[in-house]
């Protein structure tokens, strides 16, 4: 079971780098729209109803989690070691997202480098949910780095994590509570008390998640020129001073790696946030985003053998 698991998580990272995210019928997307039509039926503007609505969708999905599972167990034969790898491959695959993530790195710097900031307006969304009409060249790598950092541990670390320690339940659950905290987890007026409890069920989902991510960003720093001691000084000086728990330490360890400053002033589509400052020296560039990009590859590469080997001890 362990080793069948071991061999699922590789295998499955090994699709998301072969081919990135399932471009038809992709099961997240598919979640996404069942989620929705969920809350339209769940919706209040209470935290009771999030809640509810919280319990119903990660739950539904760690039971499907649970059967798909059981297919696996049994007698330990050649057969069953291929059910359990295949169907753990097929399930890491869906939940990652760190080569469509690293893509879309490169092209947002592809099109900076060639002065498309247009362009580069028009692929930020798919980083995250900035208003991209407001922000230049600049603001527009620094948003960039900010979602490579966070993003690696979210759709890359989390998820081989929860795979090590609780297989395709472990894998399906996680992206639920993430893509459920993408949806709804906004402080503005509609989701402030509905999407409380999928921000801090995601907040919970990713507190060792996104401290494996600062260790490996930190350890691997060197390979884009960075130091550990700096990496791992900006995570204990500043992740505290990000209102959230886990993207300071992912982000304050990729400023650190990096040599840049990260954070400041920070415009959503809901409103403006002054966010604290992450790191020492300049502002990212474009250079700086392609090494983010090389740096993020690599602590999912880590994390795919890490949570491999996890498995197996």
């Amino acid at each position: 079971m362990r080793m069948s698991t071991a061999a699922g998580l590789v295998l499955g990272f090994g699709l998301d780098r072969a081919l990135g995210d399932p471009r038809r019928w992709h099961p997240v997307a598919g979640f996404g729209s069942a989620a929705a039509a969920l809350e339209s039926v769940t919706y209040r503007d209470g935290r009771v109803a999030g809640v509810v609505h919280e319990v119903l969708l990660v739950g539904g999905t760690a039971v499907l989690g649970v059967a798909a599972d059981r297919l696996t167990r049994g007698e330990r034969t050649v057969g069953r070691f291929a059910v359990g790898a295949g169907l753990t491959a097929l399930t890491t695959w869906t939940v990652l997202g760190g080569t469509t993530l690293a893509r879309t790195g490169r092209a947002m710097a592809d099109r900076l480098e060639a002065g498309d900031v247009d362009g580069a307006r028009a692929l930020l969304p798919s980083l995250c949910g900035r208003d991209p009409k407001v922000l230049d060249a600049d603001g527009l790598a620094r948003a960039a780095v900010e979602s490579i950092a966070e993003n690696t541990s979210d759709a890359t670390v989390a998820p081989l994590v929860w795979g090590a320690l609780a297989g395709i339940p472990g894998l399906l659950a996680y992206r639920a509570v993430n893509t459920l905290d993408a949806m709804v987890g906004y402080r503005n007026d509609r989701y402030r008390k509905f999407g409380w409890a999928a921000a801090r069920t995601d907040d919970l989902a990713n507190l060792f998640p996104a401290r494996v991510s600062g260790v490996l960003t930190a350890a691997l720093s060197p390979l884009v020129g960075g130091r550990p001691a700096a990496a791992l000084g900006a995570w204990r000086r500043d992740a505290a001073k990000h209102p959230s728990p886990n993207a300071g330490v992912a982000e304050s360890a990729m400023a650190g790696a990096l040599g840049v400053r990260l954070g400041g002033r920070t415009q959503y589509r809901h409103g403006t946030e002054l966010r604290p400052t992450l790191g020492d020296g300049p502002a990212p560039r474009v250079a700086d985003l392609r090494r983010a990009v090389r740096l993020s590859e690599a602590v999912q590469f880590a994390a795919a053998l890490t949570a491999a080997l996890a498995r197996l001890l």
